[in-house]
């Protein structure tokens, strides 16, 4: 990783309150070369660039790290290459965390980078989070349940809250606000949660909005 872009990894941590060790750095150095390398021959991300994995990818990842890092259990719905897991994992070891995608070349790719930095309490599955199978096997069993860039936030809810313990927090992620959609979920009667905060936050060196949606079941 270039020195500018450690730095930027670095420095962007620190806002959000992780505060990044050499050992974590080459971590995350390792899984953007891994991410770089694979990109190469199947299209897992459309950012091609180190500045824009970092920035985000990585950091926008370590964004909900503040409400996250008191929880246990933390389900990652449409995962991806593995974010925001992977990296909260990284920096919260004592997380333990399930991916779940429904692309298979993705979720080899999470077991890849899982086994090349030698995570522990992590594990990668594949497939849809409304099949049955997956609802019995997970119901009810985690601390926080976490959604970036999946769906629509009703949606979000409605295949999230089932795998919630009562009194987690389901996180969605957005690129930015959607008034009309907060509001009919805040109003409405249709699950069994409540808005407990919205999180606005412009992500380092850049003008990306991130919303973060906190509801509580």
């Amino acid at each position: 990783m270039e020195l500018e872009h450690r730095n930027l990894l670095v420095v962007g941590a620190k806002t959000f309150g992780v505060h990044l060790n050499e050992e974590n750095v080459a971590a995350f150095d390792l899984y953007l070369r891994e991410l770089l390398k694979w990109n190469e021959k199947i299209n897992l991300t459309a950012i091609r660039t180190e500045n824009g994995i970092v920035v985000k990818h990585f950091l926008d990842s370590l964004s909900v790290y503040p409400y996250v890092v008191e929880s246990s259990s933390l389900l990652d719905i449409g995962s991806g290459p593995g974010f925001p897991g992977i990296p909260l994992k990284m920096v919260t070891p004592d997380l333990e965390i399930t991916l779940i995608d429904s692309v298979r070349k993705k979720v080899d790719f999470q077991r890849h980078i899982i086994r090349t930095l030698g995570l522990k309490g992590i594990e990668a599955v594949h497939g849809r989070i409304q099949e049955t199978g997956v609802v019995q096997k997970m119901r009810g069993r985690y601390d926080r349940v976490i959604s970036r860039a999946f769906a629509d936030i009703e949606t979000s809810l409605r295949l999230g809250l089932p795998f919630l313990k009562k009194g987690g927090l389901a996180l969605v992620m957005k690129g930015k606000a959607a008034e009309k959609e907060i509001e009919m979920i805040r109003d409405g009667e249709k699950f069994p949660c409540r808005l407990r905060e919205a999180v606005t936050l412009t992500l380092p060196l850049t003008s990306f909005r991130r919303t973060i949606l906190l509801f509580e079941k």
